[in-house]
């Protein structure tokens, strides 16, 4: 029977082939040696950082957090603009809110009725009035007199807030597990909370947290901060393995300034907002008292990860490490039969080239019986 054609000897080869793995015994010791030292290499990745570090034995699941805070603090200030007056939280926790400038003209064909510029501050009347001696300006309805954005106080203006407290109640929740639990410790007590205050070293887990230590321990200076206002983020980290005790389930506190003070675009640095007071005067009109706070902003963000034992990634890790063991002998054969000095003589050993049985048999067969009928020829 001839063989396949050169253009068919690949795709005979792909159908009329097949290769099965042929166990080779190799006395060498640096072959040896190397294959040990991978497998232990597999057996510490799979054991130390797999099961150990990763804790691969583990089903796992992320936190679901709600936070709600509470500050509390009192100051006095003294100034020619507001007098003696009591700052308490009803009074510094305000949500921010943002206004306009305002818009300059040469007359009145300017200036639009009606029209609300993105730096204005106010509906333009349609009349074009003289700001300044050398400046006008569209008129607009509009709170009198505009404010002035230009005087930032220095020193802050509330600088004793830096000892007003922030109370963070925190309730996390994992529900592939189940599993719940908040900041406030089940071992925490009344007279405990109104005392504690939080201190990484004496008291981490007191959920009372004293303003100038957080900012403080983000390395920030508060006094210079509240100058111009910053953005600090509170971190409440809540990384929990289940398979222990729900007491090991702890809160960690940490605090980093998110806005970058030390940038080199200096445009609108730091963190402020207004808000207004609103009151009656004399004359019966509505008035207001506008106030531009510069202050610190605190965003709590929470994270973590919980884990708890479960036999499918158990498995599934076994067998891939398992799997893995595959890679010692690849590199061993990678070695043997295309780097050593007798990687001719180890190929020999390794492959065995075996003919069709059935072919073989046929072929033997064919050739006796022609010899055999001519002998009786004769």
């Amino acid at each position: 029977m001839a063989g396949p054609g050169k253009p068919c000897a690949g795709l005979y080869s792909f159908l009329f082939e097949y290769d099965t793995p042929r166990i080779v015994l190799i006395k060498s010791r640096k072959v040896g040696l190397m294959n040990r030292l991978v497998q232990l290499a597999i057996l510490a990745y799979v054991i130390g950082w797999v099961f150990v570090w990763e804790k691969g034995y583990q089903e796992t699941d992320s936190v679901v957090s709600s936070v709600t805070t509470k500050v509390k603090g009192v100051t006095v200030t003294n100034t020619s603009e507001l007098g003696l007056r009591v700052w308490d939280v009803a009074d510094y926790v305000i949500p921010p809110q943002f206004p306009d400038k305002t818009t300059r003209c040469h007359s009145s064909e300017n200036c639009t009725e009606g029209y609300v510029g993105t730096h204005s501050n106010g509906v333009q009347t349609g009349k074009c009035v003289p700001y300044n001696s050398t400046e006008e300006t569209c008129e607009v309805f509009a709170w009198c007199p505009v404010e002035e954005d230009e005087h930032i106080p220095k020193p802050a203006f509330l600088h004793n807030a830096a000892n007003f407290t922030l109370l963070v109640k925190n309730n996390i929740w994992y529900p592939k597990f189940n599993f719940t639990k908040r900041n406030i410790l089940p071992n925490i007590s009344k007279s405990y909370l109104k005392n504690c205050k939080y201190n990484s070293k004496t008291d981490p887990f007191c959920p009372i947290f004293r303003l100038r230590d957080v900012v403080e321990s983000a390395g920030q200076n508060f006094q210079e901060m509240a100058v111009e206002g910053g953005v600090m983020g509170l971190q409440i980290s809540w990384n929990c393995n289940l398979d222990k005790a729900a007491s090991h389930c702890l809160p960690k506190y940490t605090f980093r300034r998110i806005d970058n003070k030390d940038s080199d675009h200096t445009v609108s640095p730091g963190y402020n907002f207004r808000f207004a007071k609103y009151y009656k005067n004399a004359g019966g009109r509505d008035s207001r008292t506008l106030i531009k706070a510069y202050g610190i902003r605190f965003d709590i963000m929470v994270f973590g990860k919980a884990g708890k034992f479960d036999i499918i990634p158990t498995m599934i890790n076994i067998g891939s490490g398992l799997a893995l063991f595959g890679v010692a002998t690849v590199l061993c054969d990678i070695i043997v039969l295309y780097f050593m000095k007798k990687k001719y003589y180890y190929r020999e050993k390794k492959y065995k080239y075996v003919e069709d049985y059935d072919l073989e048999a046929n072929s033997s067969y064919g050739s006796q019986g022609e010899t055999q009928e001519g002998c009786r020829i004769r």
